[in-house]
């Protein structure tokens, strides 16, 4: 494979990935106001939206909405939101302990 095909296949790749993220980024938007609007203190739904979301907070917008369910579930779970913020950090954070923006 040649360098312009593969140039070609990852632009094309990279595309794909940010259009899956905006989509999430909208979907985990709607019902992250929703749990906490409805205040909403289900263990098992809050922790399944943040498993899921972690995927996607290399992006600004989701990473945004992840420390927004954060902050709402300290509240109801305090630990386990530690525990949710510390993954984030191991998955995202680079060695320097700066936010990796890749």
């Amino acid at each position: 494979m040649n360098k312009t095909v593969l140039d070609k296949s990852l632009v094309s790749l990279i595309e794909q990935i940010q259009k899956i993220t905006q989509t999430e980024v909208l979907k985990y938007s709607v019902e992250i106001n929703r749990i906490i609007d409805s205040n909403i203190t289900a263990n098992n739904q809050i922790e399944n939206l943040l498993d899921n979301m972690l995927d996607f907070c290399h992006d600004d917008k989701m990473l945004l909405l992840f420390k927004k369910l954060c902050r709402y579930y300290y509240k109801i779970n305090p630990q386990i939101t530690a525990e949710y913020i510390n993954l984030y950090r191991e998955i995202w954070d680079n060695e320097n302990g700066e936010e990796s923006n890749e």
